[in-house]
């Protein structure tokens, strides 16, 4: 598979195990997972959903000679985008993996995740745990700005520009307040992510073991 997606003119990354493929997944920002189920250390399965619950949204085709129906359904339901069960054509997968890539550049969700928490892009409805509030526009701004760069550290002086606007008047101070308000709510809601600060870098959303 590595040696037809290269010559595909696809970058690719081959893990030999599930738990180096996790780390690779975890630690790299992919465009496409392609996930075997039967793997040693860890299986696809959970994979996907370690993936998923981490808030890793790349789409991720699972191969598999597992084919019946529960097996699909289990797949799909754990958060993986397509299936392709062995023994299968290369051409076939070629054009799946193309299709993904398409539906990747077009799609845009309305529903953004990180951890067990969701935030609606249309209502700024902030969920977890089956709990639910609504965001006020500037701590809603916040908030996506920081599910939109998971794990990378945003400075107070960029955040106030995206989130407060080139012209603001508000002060620096301002984006500790709104942090504080956020780490709060998220608090209140049971999430498994957190605010986490680093003196003279910066702020990131990050999910918490």
């Amino acid at each position: 598979l590595t040696k037809g997606l290269t010559e595909g003119g696809f970058v690719v990354d081959l893990a030999d195990n599930g738990l180096n493929g996790y780390h690779l997944a975890m630690t790299s920002d992919y465009d496409l997972l392609i996930l075997d189920i039967m793997l040693p250390d860890v299986n696809g399965w959970d994979i996907v959903r370690m993936l998923r619950t981490a808030g890793k949204g790349m789409p991720i085709l699972l191969l598999t000679a597992l084919g019946t129906i529960e097996h699909r359904v289990k797949g799909l339901e754990l958060g993986a985008d397509d299936y392709l069960v062995k023994p299968f054509a290369f051409a076939e997968l070629l054009a799946r993996v193309r299709a993904m890539l398409r539906r990747k550049e077009t799609f845009t969700p309305n529903v953004l995740q990180c951890g067990n928490v969701t935030l609606n892009q249309h209502t700024c409805v902030l969920q977890c745990n089956g709990e639910s509030l609504t965001l006020p526009k500037l701590e809603y701004q916040l908030m996506e700005l920081l599910m939109l760069n998971q794990g990378m550290y945003l400075s107070t002086e960029d955040i106030l520009v995206k989130v407060w606007g080139y012209e603001t008047d508000a002060q620096l101070g301002t984006v500790w307040v709104y942090i504080s308000y956020l780490r709060k709510k998220l608090a209140a809601l049971g999430a498994n992510v957190t605010i986490q600060a680093k003196r003279n870098v910066g702020y990131t959303l990050e999910v918490t073991v």
